[in-house]
């Protein structure tokens, strides 16, 4: 990385998955924009958590508050080194294909897709600003559709389309040497997961570890742990 200190944003950060990528990034010298839906709530994980961190209020799925941190972004940075699309909902083990509430379906895909589409859409002009620029679309292996049986619809099919704009998002920004990658965390003990699953960090390293590739790193792959797994 150059002498100026990268800024990352990393969405849905308040807790959880996105907490630990936070807390990590920080501690690599990132100044990393937490956010999330309330401001009282990214400014409290701010406070326990320490140095470089800054509270930014976020709803992926409300275009105006995209413009909005877009706007600040520029004005207190001028540019992005790396976007963390972690925010994700509803995580329907109740649910099936045959019978699902189709319309919590479309809210989750406002959420898990057209938020994180949104996001990249509107940060690209400061991504290119950035030397080293990275795209990590937190994903999972519930999304992968090797091995893909019933149950979870609507996450596991927000999940496999945000796989396929990432393998279109590499490939259209390969020019611009924006690395953008799918990584699946693992089953990790978070409230989202549940309890019995590997501990918050260990599913939070192989995020960070995208956000921090080198410059001749993959693009367009999907990973768990910093190894390639099937889509």
């Amino acid at each position: 990385m150059s002498t100026h200190q990268p800024t990352a944003i990393v969405t849905g950060a308040n807790r959880g998955i996105g907490k630990e990528v936070s807390r990590q990034l920080a501690a690599q010298d990132y100044t990393v924009l937490l956010t999330a839906r309330s401001l009282e709530k990214a400014q409290a994980a701010v406070n326990e958590l320490g140095n470089n961190l800054v509270p930014a209020q976020l709803d992926v799925a409300d275009p105006a508050s995209v413009v909005a941190l877009h706007e600040r972004v520029v004005q207190e940075f001028g540019r992005l080194d790396v976007l963390i699309n972690n925010a994700a909902i509803n995580y329907d083990t109740w649910q099936r294909a045959i019978n699902a509430d189709l319309e919590m379906v479309r809210e989750t895909f406002e959420t898990n897709v057209y938020g994180p589409w949104q996001l990249i859409q509107t940060f690209l002009p400061l991504l290119r600003q950035s030397p080293h620029p990275r795209i990590v679309n937190v994903s999972s292996g519930g999304g992968a559709l090797n091995g893909m049986g019933g149950g979870t619809p609507a996450y596991s099919m927000t999940k496999a389309s945000l796989n396929a704009l990432t393998l279109m998002l590499a490939d259209e920004l390969r020019r611009d040497r924006i690395l953008v990658n799918a990584i699946c965390p693992g089953w990790v003990a978070t409230d989202m997961g549940g309890s019995g699953g590997r501990p918050v960090a260990d599913g939070a390293k192989g995020i960070v570890w995208a956000a921090m590739l080198p410059d001749d790193g993959p693009t367009g792959g999907f990973f768990r742990d910093g190894k390639p797994i099937a889509w």
